[in-house]
């Protein structure tokens, strides 16, 4: 119980922090606080350079989850934050537990700036990733293994961060979600991978070809791999490669990393039992 009462708290404190940056969005933070400067950059058209094997640009994403920002030698004197004594990004909680019916370690992130959409953002990181931790502790009927890793970067007037679990419940397939969060520092507001693209001269096609080649790949070595553990009976995630989040237009996840690489970011996970993810390196 003493663990449940943690974990209550956990979820507690973080709807009072979020409802306190409403407020003070309301009563202190005005539109004009913030003035966007577009950057300045290279032209590039080429959207990402040589295409590499799938399983690199995952093992190179996974290796960046160290549970920290990268300030990249940006100031962040001007930011106004909740609470002062704290980064712009901190690790609100961490915790272990190693149970009978579980073993979890949660590295839970914070962003720690005084705006709406920020407010947002963690709204969905108590939604998407306390909430499951919460409920393991509640509810485990079978032994299950839950992780929690973030990693952040500034790029400039960008703060990009990344939340990556890993959830196995008893017998069943491992689950690997991500949610990213991209935000711009200046104007207060979301960024979408079209205008991060936009901004640094990237050319929208390319990346598109980019997107199909490379999960064209994951995908037969996918096909390929179900064929020998199908004899298992194991299955393997099948990539849908008509759908339409293979565009720019409707990438939700990326992460904007350190010296401005950009890691798109399909977690099959996100909607369904898999671990399979594919990495899109845009440099």
């Amino acid at each position: 119980m003493k663990k449940q009462y943690i974990i209550y708290a956990i979820i507690s404190t973080i709807c009072v922090i979020a409802i306190g940056c409403g407020v003070y969005y309301e009563m202190f933070m005005r539109e004009d606080d913030f003035r966007y400067q577009p950057q300045n950059n290279v032209a590039n058209n080429i959207g990402g350079g040589n295409t590499l094997d799938p399983s690199q640009s995952r093992e190179e994403f996974n290796s960046l989850f160290k549970n920290f920002i990268n300030f990249q030698n940006f100031s962040v004197n001007n930011i106004t934050k909740l609470d002062e004594t704290k980064e712009i990004v901190f690790t609100a909680y961490d915790v272990q537990y190693e149970e009978e019916k579980y073993s979890m370690d949660i590295k839970i992130p914070w962003v720690n700036i005084a705006n709406e959409t920020v407010a947002d953002f963690n709204n969905i990181t108590q939604q998407v990733f306390i909430d499951k931790a919460n409920e393991i502790l509640l509810n485990a009927k079978e032994y299950t293994i839950y992780n929690i890793d973030y990693i952040a970067f500034i790029n400039n007037n960008i703060l990009s961060l990344a939340i990556k679990s890993s959830l196995k419940e008893g017998n069943g397939a491992q689950r690997i979600i991500v949610q990213t969060y991209n935000y711009n520092l200046e104007t207060g507001e979301k960024v979408t991978l079209n205008e991060l693209l936009d901004s640094k001269n990237i050319n929208k096609n390319s990346v598109n070809k980019k997107i199909e080649e490379e999960v064209t790949q994951a995908s037969k070595e996918a096909d390929a791999l179900s064929e020998a553990l199908g004899q298992m009976g194991q299955a393997i995630y099948k990539r849908d490669l008509n759908s339409a989040i293979y565009i720019t237009d409707n990438v939700r996840n990326f992460l904007y990393g350190k010296d401005g690489t950009i890691y798109i970011v399909y977690a099959y996970g996100n909607t369904s039992e898999t671990s399979e993810i594919d990495i899109i390196k845009v440099n």
